[in-house]
Parts: C-alpha cells; sequence; structure tokens
C-alpha cells in the first residue's frame, strides 16, 4: 500500500510473520521485537523470493564483495590501536552514538552465531585502508547523493571518522537486523532516545507478563510476617477473676439494674396509654419483682417446649407443671408480655412523626436495650487473637432474605472471638443504603464491627466472600489486621490474568497462587473451584486433607494437598457457628407479631449465652475446690432460672400488714362495672371440650374467668379441681 503511515496503534496480522518471528512462554506466543513481516500474499515468502536460499560468506569474502562494488559507499579501514575502538569516547554528550545500541533478543546465543556474520580481529585478516591523496571521497557519486556522509561496516570495532570528513556530519553507524546487516544512516537524536525508551518498555511488560501470571503448589511462596499481637486489654474476662460469680450476677452485667428499670417504667407507661385508648385488660404495676419472674418464665420456656404457651399453666396430665403456675398467673404472664415496652412511648411518637425523614430512627424501640447490650459485651470480654465476622438471622415473619438458609428475619452483622463462640460486637442492618465513605455495605459493616482503639492490633480477622475484597483487606493490613477469606471471582482487584491458570477439569487437590504486594491469591479445586485472599499465609506448606477420590471406578480416602490459609479460614469460621448453636439450642424466642419483641427474645439469648461463656473462662482463672467442673450450658441456664426466682423474691418490698390482702382470696367478681360487657370464655368450660361458653365472671385472685349462674357453678367446681 503506497502512502502508508503506520501508527502506534497500527496492527498486523500474525500471518505475515514466518514462524521464527514468534517465541513461546508458557504455552502463549509472542512476537519478538526485531521481527519483521515478509509473508504478504497466497503464503510466499517475500525475503525468500527475493534473496532465494541463504548462502553463508566468510569474512574475507564479505569484504571483498563490498570492495569490488562500484555503487558502495562504505569505507573499509580499521582503527590503528584498540583506543581508538571505542564509541567516540570525546563526544560522549553526542546522542547519536552507538551507545544505546543492543542486540535483539534472542532465545539461544546459536541463532545469533548463525545470523551474524563475524569479523575476526585485526590481525587474522588484512583489510583495504581508504587513500588519503585524493581531496574527494575515493567513490564519487553523481547527483545530491555525493553528500551523503559515508558508513563504516560495523565489525568488532568502529573507525575513527577520516580526517577529509565534514566535521559536522553525525557519526556513521550501522544497525544488524536477524540474518543480515542493514546499512543505513544514523536517525535524529530525538528519534533515537525514542526508540531507546520504546524498547525499554516492551522489556519490561515482557518481564511483567512473565511475573502477572499463576503459579503450582511447587513454587515456592515466601510466608509474610505475621502482625505483632498488641491487644488494648489482657485477653479474657476484664471482671475481677477473684470473685465467685453466680449465675445470675454474670447476667446483670448485661441487664444491669438501671436498664431493667428503664424497662420496667417504659413498660408501666405503655400499659396506661393502651388502657386510656380503650384497650380491655386487667393490669397491675410493673415492679422488680414481676420483671424477674416473668424473665425466669421465659428462660423456662426455652429448656421445656410445649406446643401451645398455654399448656405451661395445665394442671392436669400430662402436663402438671407446678412452675410457673406457682409464681405467677398466665394472664398476669399475657399481660405483662403485650405490655412490655423498650423505649419511652412519648419519644416514640416524636420519633414517629419524623417517618420518610433522614432523621426517622428505625430502630428508636430497641435502642435502650440495644446499646446496653453492645456496649457491655464489649466491655466484659477481650477477644484473643482470632475472629470472625459473619450474618446472622433473627427468625421471624417481618422480613425476607432470599439468599439465606433461614429465609424470613432480620439480619445482623455480628463479630465474635472464634476460640469461644463469644458475641463481641453486632449491629442491626436496617437495609442497603449509601455509605459516607462512598464504600459498599460489606466494607463499611467491617469497618463498624471494628473499634480498633478499644481492641487494639494484631488481630486475625476470618471472613467469607460477601466481606473479602483486596481493598479492606489492604486498609485492614495498614492498621496491623491480618485478613484470611473466601473471595468472590467478580471483585475489584482479583487478578484477571489467565497464564498457568487452573484448568477447567483440574484434579482434586490441584491449586494455583499468585501474590500481589501484601495479597496473597489462591485457587483450590475440591468439589468445585474454592478462591481465598490472604495476607497472613503462604500459599502451600505441606498440609493435606482427608477427600474422598474415584479411581479406577473405585472410591476411595485418600490425602490430597490444600493451601494453608483454607485450614485456618475452617477452623476459625466453626467459632462463628458455635456461637450461632449456642443460641439456638435453649433460644427464648417466641412466635409474635411485634418486631422489636424479637429482639427482645434475641438480646436475651446473647445476654445468657455470653454470661455462660464467662463462667467458663473464669472457672479455668480461678479453681473453685466447691465446683470440679463448670456448669453445662443446660446446668447453667437451669441455675440461672433458679437464682431470678430468689433474687425477685429477695427484691419485694416488705409487707406492711399481717393480714391477708382481699386480693389473694378466691372470690367471684365482674369482669367490668357492667355485667354484660365484658365477657370471656369460660376456663373449666374449655377444658372439658365446650370451646364456645363466655362469662363475665372471673375469679378475683386466680384471674381466671368462670361461669357463675344458677344452672351451672364453674368457680365452684373449678377451685375444687373438678
Amino acid at each position: 500500500m503506497k502512502n502508508f503511515i503506520p501508527t502506534a496503534h497500527t496492527c498486523l496480522c500474525s500471518e505475515h510473520f514466518r514462524a521464527d518471528c514468534f517465541r513461546d512462554l508458557n504455552g502463549k506466543k509472542f512476537l519478538r521485537v526485531d521481527a519483521v513481516p515478509t509473508i504478504f500474499s497466497h503464503g510466499q515468502d517475500s525475503s525468500k523470493s527475493e534473496q532465494g536460499p541463504k548462502k553463508k560468506f566468510t569474512p574475507v569474502e564479505i569484504l571483498k564483495i563490498l570492495e569490488d562494488d562500484p555503487g558502495n559507499l562504505l569505507c573499509l579501514s580499521d582503527s590503528s590501536s584498540d583506543d581508538e575502538d571505542l564509541v567516540h569516547p570525546e563526544k560522549t554528550h553526542d546522542t547519536s552514538s552507538e551507545s544505546d545500541y543492543r542486540l535483539p533478543s534472542s532465545e539461544s546465543d546459536e541463532d545469533d552465531e548463525d545470523s551474524l556474520a563475524r569479523v575476526p580481529e585485526p590481525s587474522s585478516a588484512p583489510r583495504p585502508t581508504r587513500p588519503q591523496s585524493a581531496p574527494e571521497p575515493s567513490h564519487p557519486q553523481p547527483g545530491p547523493e555525493a553528500s551523503a556522509p559515508p558508513t563504516t561496516l560495523h565489525t568488532q570495532s568502529l573507525a575513527p571518522q577520516s580526517p577529509q570528513s565534514d566535521p559536522a556530519a553525525p557519526p556513521p553507524t550501522t544497525r544488524w537486523k536477524r540474518g543480515r546487516p542493514s546499512l543505513r544512516t544514523s536517525a535524529p537524536a530525538t528519534k533515537r532516545v525514542k526508540s531507546r525508551l520504546a524498547s525499554t518498555e516492551e522489556e519490561e511488560d515482557d518481564d511483567d507478563d512473565d511475573d502477572d501470571r499463576w503459579h503450582d503448589r511447587e513454587e515456592e511462596c515466601i510466608k509474610p510476617d505475621p502482625p505483632k499481637f498488641m491487644p488494648a486489654r489482657i485477653p479474657g474476662p476484664t471482671c475481677d477473676t477473684t470473685t465467685a460469680w453466680s449465675p445470675i450476677g454474670l447476667f446483670q452485667l448485661f441487664f444491669p439494674a438501671n436498664v431493667v428499670q428503664k424497662i420496667i417504667d417504659n413498660t408501666n407507661a405503655n400499659a396506661a396509654k393502651r388502657r386510656q385508648a380503650g384497650k380491655k385488660f386487667t393490669w397491675e404495676v410493673l415492679t422488680m419483682k414481676d420483671f424477674y419472674t416473668f424473665l425466669a418464665v421465659i428462660l423456662f420456656t426455652g429448656f421445656v417446649t410445649v406446643h401451645h404457651r398455654s399448656d405451661y399453666w395445665r394442671k392436669k396430665w400430662p402436663y402438671n407443671f407446678q412452675f410457673p403456675g406457682d409464681h405467677m398467673t398466665r394472664d398476669r404472664f399475657e399481660s405483662i408480655l403485650w405490655s412490655l415496652h423498650l423505649s419511652d412511648p412519648k419519644e416514640d411518637e416524636e420519633n414517629d412523626k419524623k417517618r420518610n425523614t433522614a432523621e426517622y430512627d428505625h430502630l428508636f424501640k430497641i435502642k435502650p436495650l440495644y446499646t446496653e447490650i453492645a456496649n457491655a459485651c464489649k466491655a466484659n470480654f477481650q477477644p484473643h487473637q482470632n475472629l470472625s465476622i459473619d450474618e446472622r438471622m433473627v427468625l421471624s415473619q417481618a422480613a425476607s432474605m432470599k439468599d439465606k438458609l433461614t429465609k424470613w428475619g432480620y439480619k445482623l452483622f455480628v463479630l465474635s472471638d472464634t476460640s469461644i463462640g463469644y458475641t463481641w460486637n453486632f449491629f442491626v442492618h436496617t437495609g442497603k443504603s449509601e455509605s459516607a465513605t462512598g464504600h459498599s455495605v460489606s466494607y463499611s459493616a467491617v469497618m463498624d464491627l471494628l473499634p480498633f482503639p478499644l481492641l487494639g492490633g494484631g488481630y486475625l480477622l476470618y471472613t467469607d466472600d460477601f466481606y473479602t475484597s483486596p481493598a479492606l483487606f489492604t486498609d485492614l493490613s495498614k492498621k496491623n489486621i491480618g485478613c484470611c477469606g473466601t473471595i468472590r471471582k467478580n471483585r475489584t482487584g482479583f487478578p484477571k490474568t489467565q497464564t498457568n491458570d487452573l484448568p477447567k477439569k483440574a484434579e482434586r487437590g490441584d491449586m494455583r497462587w499468585i501474590r500481589s504486594g501484601k495479597l496473597l491469591f489462591v485457587k483450590w479445586m475440591d468439589m468445585r473451584e474454592v478462591m481465598m485472599c490472604s495476607t497472613v499465609h503462604q500459599a502451600y506448606s505441606g498440609q493435606t486433607v482427608r477427600r474422598k477420590v474415584k479411581e479406577a471406578g473405585v472410591w476411595q480416602n485418600k490425602s490430597i494437598p490444600v493451601p494453608d490459609c483454607l485450614v485456618d479460614y475452617n477452623h476459625n469460621m466453626g467459632g462463628m457457628d458455635l456461637c450461632d448453636a449456642l443460641i439456638e439450642f435453649y433460644s427464648v424466642r417466641h412466635k409474635t407479631m411485634t418486631w422489636y419483641m424479637t429482639f427482645f427474645y434475641h438480646f436475651v439469648d446473647i445476654a445468657v449465652v455470653n454470661s455462660y461463656l464467662l463462667h467458663k473462662e473464669l472457672f479455668k482463672l480461678r479453681q473453685d475446690p466447691t465446683q470440679m467442673d463448670p456448669f453445662t450450658h443446660k446446668a447453667f441456664r437451669e441455675k440461672l432460672a433458679k437464682e431470678m426466682l430468689e433474687f425477685a423474691e429477695g427484691s419485694a418490698p416488705p409487707s406492711t400488714t399481717t393480714t391477708s390482702s382481699p386480693s389473694t382470696t378466691c372470690m367471684p367478681m365482674f369482669f367490668d362495672s357492667e355485667e354484660t360487657r365484658v365477657r370471656k370464655y369460660c376456663k373449666r368450660c374449655q377444658d372439658t371440650g365446650m370451646l364456645r361458653v363466655k362469662t363475665s365472671t372471673c375469679c378475683r385472685k386466680c384471674k381466671v374467668p368462670l361461669c357463675l349462674t344458677s344452672k351451672k357453678n364453674c368457680f365452684q367446681l373449678w377451685h375444687d379441681g373438678q
């Protein structure tokens, strides 16, 4: 194509190059820097058609051919000494010298020896010299070409410029191409510098391509230095370890007296508000005794399960429960449950006015207990070095999570100690929202769960692929926090190179790794491909894991290699599973239509489980001679419920009179001043199978609706046990 000017973005098909113009690197072909296209039509090599078969000449034959050529412009002369072989030492500032010349890259030295005709030393073969008597060049040429500067053949030394030459002319140069020399004059200095820089950048890119590839497990991976563990406090319980802590004493670290009193006051205010709104139910002022009895009943329902909540108060077989009926009636329990409120009702009304605005607080109704429990979890325990972050679902019909095992519920982000499963920090997820820092929800969740001044440095954090990202791990590494976790392939910063990647049909146990700064990325083939990212591990140190592998049609157990980061990840992420299991074993959760009651039950579970874990840690530090082993989880809950009842009896105000109060005797009474206004189903009629009998009378002490007419006296039959 005539008048074609190539640019930096011009491309040429690979079919125009011979096979020796490419070099192979790990199964991938790269074009050589000195490659020249020679095939232009029908697969015909223009270099071969023009030149014919290559013929090797000796140095003496080459010099003879050049000397006999009448159109040759070369000056065939040799230097008089080795010092003159230097490339113009007195003109080191001359950018047109050959000091920037570099031989083309080759895979072997033998190719260069075959392609370049080597000229022997000056002493081995005489060279014709240029006559000095004639003032004009020895080979004058007519026309403008006669003024062109002479060019010297590039041998092992460069001949000095003739005294008759133009002193202003640039020194002659000759560049070697692969297979034959190319005789031409020097390019301008600026072009030579640009060419040299371009060549250097190409070689650097080739080096980067070599490093930017996946490595096998046989290749050595240097293990980084682990972060220095510097916790803000001594790991373990922060309370007085010399004191004999009872179960209720540990529980009150998370439910202090001031928070309990605030809940009692807010519950009484909410009950009064509901009665003013027209709700008809019997209500007595809630006291500290009633609240701890209520909590004891809640714990009792956690390890004794029945189909209906009212069955706990049934006196007939197969139930026959003495507790809770001996301490609290069912109606009293239900009335407390209906009116229980964690926040101030008046402040709730002010917050409701801000609905659909930026100032509205979605979690206002749980804030008094929510903030207290979260702060108490961090204050009463300092975690050990290994931590894990994961989501926790609180079962509820009010919210749906399609990608979780628990489809319906509220999501909490939880930071726990992996060694014992202690819940150290958590917060409730209120929905997707843009972070003030511009990061994702997962990035912000991790940073919010890590109060660095209270936590300290040198911790190792384990996360799943929802949280893991190169940006997060890099930022935490700067804060002296090591990280490890599974990662998704589409994360920003994950290596995109396919060089030496894990094949699609890789064998079980195959792995690849690549390191980018402090980040180590690992691919490992199990039943499927597993991808990991870590800042504290080396790729492989020889660890194995047992797996079933099918060989010759037979399944058998076999040890396969496994990355170090995956072993530690499986071990430490189990701490979150342990924490969730301890909560679910004896959960006090009940079905409710009030969303904040769901969180109240969960906060009670967190307080009880953390109290139990503190009991085990304190037992290790303080050997109690009266107790051989720490309580089991079930025994701890039973002991805690019993101590709550004892605390409730001790917190009751002393009686001022010795006579029985009228409300302590069983007498019939109406629900309301008007006999036909409020009617409820008779309890005895329900027990005998008549479910639709209503009455307006009840027992003043038992608070049980019972029929009392001239034809039917369920009141007497109930109290007689019939």
